[in-house]
């Protein structure tokens, strides 16, 4: 029997240039041998958090099965990111595409480079909302709680609202 390849969950965003064509380049790039992309939730335009004072953001959750390991996974979405132009002069500045890692199967870790599960993913709701509509029944590793349950609780008054029912399927 052949063992499935862990399940990560992403969020991606975008909030320079075309933003649907940088989410679409980048669920390009999770398409490869290492990564296969599963499904996408619709996409969310947002109003940015912390760095206020740039364009609003268009982001979504992607579903990935991936044979990387989570550091591994780290780089190479870190690669993609750079591929689509991404530049780290401006802390949580405006970016053409930012692509996070929210959960690697049920991993819980910490390191300087990579803490799993993200550590404000149940601070956010531009990031709770489209990773409940594809996986609300998901049980978040550490806190037990279900997606769902965590954005009902969720007391982010950010804004966001729907903008593209879904990119791909």
């Amino acid at each position: 029997m052949t063992k499935q390849p862990p399940t990560a969950y992403l969020s991606l965003g975008s909030n320079v240039g075309d933003r649907v064509e940088n989410l679409r380049r980048a669920m390009l790039l999770l398409c490869d041998e290492e990564m296969a992309l599963r499904r996408t939730s619709s996409i969310y335009e947002t109003e940015p958090v912390e760095n206020t004072k740039q364009d609003w953001f268009l982001n979504c959750v992607a579903e990935i099965s991936t044979r990387l390991a989570p550091v591994a996974l780290l780089r190479r979405l870190q690669q993609i990111e750079s591929q689509l132009g991404r530049q780290r002069s401006i802390p949580k500045g405006p970016r053409p595409i930012d692509i996070d890692m929210l959960l690697y199967g049920a991993v819980v870790m910490q390191s300087d480079e990579l803490t799993l599960p993200h550590p404000r993913l149940l601070e956010r709701r531009f990031v709770l909302e489209p990773l409940c509509e594809i996986a609300p029944s998901l049980r978040l590793p550490g806190s037990g709680t279900t997606v769902r349950e965590a954005l009902r609780r969720l007391s982010d008054p950010a804004a966001v609202r729907l903008f593209l029912k879904t990119l791909c399927a």
